[in-house]
């Protein structure tokens, strides 16, 4: 079997260091790989399958090295500035900033929704929202079989989604310390409030939720709306989903169709308080559906509630699958730049 050069870049935060776990889990065919990271963090030593590496300080340079893959997680400034240097050397960036996202030149992938999508990138792979990959690997199969009429998104999302420093503000909250990274305490507290405000009312991160579905989905003109909540679990998201079909459905037969979808695990037995929770996520790969019930409301809707690890699912196994479906075409059809 081939093996490639690998590069990761931002090394030492919360989603490099579970790159670093999932490459492990899953064991890609490396030849190579390269830890990238600030100057605050070069020189420092990282394990990977028992082997220690030092830490680089990422530069211009960095991909001067023949680098195939390059998962980066180090922020939207430095995505912009080194993914273009990466890819115009022949690297193939699968990026897990908001940088290039929305860019209509470069592929925004959740490989059980769109791997086709993968083949027309031109160097650089976005991977999407976290909030996003979950809803929408439970959206694909059900959009293919009865059309999405309107889709409204209720969030509860972990204080791992900001970070380090969002998951101290919870642990320290906890002992009544003041908060660094939110603008209220989250301990014992819900925030409506995850990104900045825009002048339309809606957070930056309910408009990455509508935005990213549509183009995920391809679906550019969807009717879609959000409102996310920073809520006080350490780890995965949840997700309240209300759903409305152009199309009749029958209910066992839409959970049939979830069952049978890759990358979703059905857990649905009300009656015996069977439904996902962050507690049995956390640390899975897999997007948790269950309290699926009709919306009684409208003709054709359906409620949805759906969890999955936002560290994993939501940002480094993405990425990395991403670059599992990269490997396997190239070597169906040979490595080239697009």
């Amino acid at each position: 079997m081939k093996k490639f050069d690998f590069a990761i870049v931002g090394a030492t935060g919360m989603v490099g260091r579970t790159f670093i776990k999932v490459l492990e889990e899953r064991n890609l065919p490396i030849n190579k790989i390269y830890f990238l990271a600030s100057s605050r963090s070069a020189g420092k030593k990282i394990s990977f399958f028992d082997k220690e590496y030092t830490i680089e300080e990422l530069s211009e340079k960095s991909f001067d090295k023949n680098i195939d893959i390059a998962l980066f997680s180090a922020g939207a400034a430095a995505s912009k500035k080194f993914a273009p240097i990466a890819a115009s050397k022949g690297c193939v960036v699968v990026d897990n900033s908001s940088a290039w996202r929305m860019d209509s030149q470069i592929p925004l992938v959740v490989p059980e929704v769109n791997p086709q999508d993968i083949k027309w990138h031109n160097g650089i792979i976005a991977n999407p929202n976290c909030s996003t990959i979950q809803a929408v690997v439970a959206l694909k199969p059900l959009q293919d079989e009865y059309t999405i009429k309107r889709i409204v998104y209720s969030t509860y999302q972990a204080v791992s989604g900001a970070g380090l420093q969002g998951y101290k503000d919870l642990e320290n909250g906890i002992k009544g310390e003041a908060p660094k990274k939110f603008p209220h305490p989250i301990a014992g507290n819900c925030l409506p409030h995850i990104d900045v405000f825009l002048p339309n009312g809606y957070t930056k991160e309910e408009m990455k939720m509508v935005n990213e579905t549509r183009k995920i989905l391809g679906v550019p003109d969807m009717k879609i709306t959000a409102t996310t909540v920073r809520v006080p679990v350490f780890d995965s998201h949840s997700e309240s989903i209300n759903v409305e079909f152009e199309k009749q459905f029958d209910l066992d037969g839409l959970k049939g169709i979830l069952k049978n979808a890759p990358g979703i695990i059905v857990k649905d037995d009300p009656g015996s308080s069977v439904y996902p929770m962050p507690v049995d996520t956390a640390g899975r790969d897999e997007t948790f559906v269950g309290r699926i019930r009709r919306d009684e409301s409208v003709e054709n809707g359906v409620n949805l509630w759906v969890v999955a690890d936002n560290i994993r699912k939501g940002a480094a196994t993405n990425t990395v699958q991403i670059a599992q479906e990269l490997i396997k075409m190239w070597n169906a059809y040979g490595k080239s730049k697009s």
